[in-house]
């Protein structure tokens, strides 16, 4: 009986499996692709040295690392810093720590080639996804954008001191090495989000995950990205301050859930009002969450004429701005109704128009027109009153104007915006007003402070051509 009952068990079986074969091999395609993961918890002894090392010598850096979640997972200082012995980036001061017997650990046994700069493509080997998406954003290309724009940088007219205790702490700079093969001070230390890496990748993951602790909750925070985003050029930290959104936070961050895990931060769930992160960057409403900044924008805000991303002649998105502007849309529908959200856009929108139409373009104008009448020089620029009065009127007030209406913050989108971009164009006009009635070439500074810096493009991004 119980033979039959299974041999018939058996054609059914088989029947079933004939039929339904075809259908499995068509679902079998819509598979995703299965996530390999491996982690070794038992730390060889060279990992064992490097920490026990650390933590008597910079207890600062092992407190950090102890209490991280890479420590949890049993990331240790090697699987970010062990380098091959061929990398030109291989410290050649750590080495002698070997031959020290009065060291901790120091013992040629424990001899690892290690690199400082960790890179994103270091990072990449556990977090392939962001380090790509990292890669692709104008965070990570800053460096090609500002020598493609900046005036500063290709008139020579700041020195090697200022950019890099300014600009390149920010955007990044090129890692050299100084005749002995280490780390050049005039290229480190510095985390820019666009640092050109000797292994050939951009940027610096420490810019927003800082060392050793490397957390998403720290990076979540408005703070992280006030760092760089802040002053009077773009004070996207000041007009986040300023917004209902930065008035909640200072109210209720406290309470907010930090370190949930990448792609679940919820709004209404985890916090109650979103920080840069949350609109920029976290996953919500069905968007997944990127670590390419260039996402989610409809328009090039900090561009002397506001154009599309896509538009963005230094560096063009590979985007829609209509899809973009949709995910934006999707983020601020978590909390606002869809009438709320699409108005706002309306609004914000007619303010970007309001500042290309009324106050660049006319100022573009006049600048071109002095220009081709030979009352003011091209080269170099910021010699000369008026190419500061213009500078200014796109790059410190336009930009105020835009971001401020952009995000709500609206003593940013007038007093520190609109109403300053009126008085510069005022001043700009009746300068210029004067020259043409005169017919007076501008005056020029016969001597410019502080200038001298190398107008040669990095060939790292730019090749040798120039």
């Amino acid at each position: 009986m119980r033979a039959g009952y299974l041999m018939a068990a058996w054609a059914a079986f088989v029947l079933s499996a004939a039929l339904c074969g075809p259908v499995f091999a068509a679902d079998a395609q819509n598979f995703p692709k299965v996530r390999e993961f491996r982690l070794q918890m038992a730390m060889p002894e060279q990992a064992v040295a490097c920490i026990e090392c650390h933590k008597q010598q910079t207890p600062g850096i092992f407190a950090d690392w102890a209490d991280s979640g890479h420590a949890r997972s049993g990331v240790t200082c090697l699987d970010c810093h062990q380098a091959q012995p061929s990398d030109p980036d291989v410290s050649q001061t750590h080495f002698a720590y070997y031959g020290k017997k009065e060291m901790p650990y120091g013992e040629e046994r424990y001899r690892i080639p290690i690199s400082a700069a960790v890179t994103p493509k270091d990072c990449s080997r556990c977090h392939p996804d962001q380090a790509e998406q990292y890669a692709g954003s104008k965070h990570a290309n800053t460096l090609e954008i500002i020598w493609k724009i900046d005036f500063w940088l290709n008139d020579g007219m700041n020195n090697a001191v200022e950019r890099k205790t300014g600009c390149y702490a920010c955007h990044g700079t090129v890692l050299k090495l100084d005749k002995n093969g280490v780390l050049s001070p005039e290229t480190w230390p510095n985390v820019g989000v666009g640092r050109v890496n000797f292994d050939g990748s951009l940027g610096s993951c420490t810019s927003c995950h800082t060392r050793h602790a490397f957390s998403p909750a720290e990076a979540r925070k408005p703070e992280a990205c006030g760092q760089c985003h802040l002053g009077p050029d773009h004070p996207q930290i000041e007009i986040y301050t300023e917004s209902k959104h930065g008035a909640i936070y200072a109210t209720d961050g406290a309470s907010y859930t930090w370190d949930s895990a990448p792609g679940t931060w919820t709004p209404g769930v985890d916090y109650r009002a979103p920080t840069c992160a949350a609109c920029h960057m976290s996953g919500s409403g069905g968007v997944k969450s990127t670590h390419d900044v260039t996402e989610r924008l409809a328009w090039e805000s900090q561009a002397p004429l506001t154009v599309r991303p896509q538009d963005f002649k230094p560096f063009p998105a590979k985007t829609d701005w209509k899809a973009e502007r949709e995910k934006m849309k999707s983020i601020c529908r978590q909390c606002h109704s869809k009438a709320w959200t699409d108005d706002h856009f309306v609004n914000a929108d007619a303010a970007v128009l309001n500042y290309n139409e009324v106050y660049f373009k006319p100022a573009k104008a006049r600048l071109d027109e002095m220009y081709a009448k030979g009352l003011m020089t091209k080269k170099p620029f910021f010699d000369e009153n008026l190419e500061w009065q213009f500078y200014e009127l796109w790059h410190h007030e336009g930009r105020r104007a835009r971001m401020g209406s952009l995000m709500m913050a609206p003593d940013y989108a007038w007093w520190h915006g609109f109403y300053e971009c009126k008085h510069r164009l005022g001043e700009f006009m009746e300068g210029t007003h004067k020259l043409l009635e005169s017919g007076q070439k501008a005056y020029q500074y016969p001597d410019f402070p502080g200038a001298g810096g190398s107008t040669v493009k990095p060939p790292e991004i730019f090749g040798n051509k120039q």
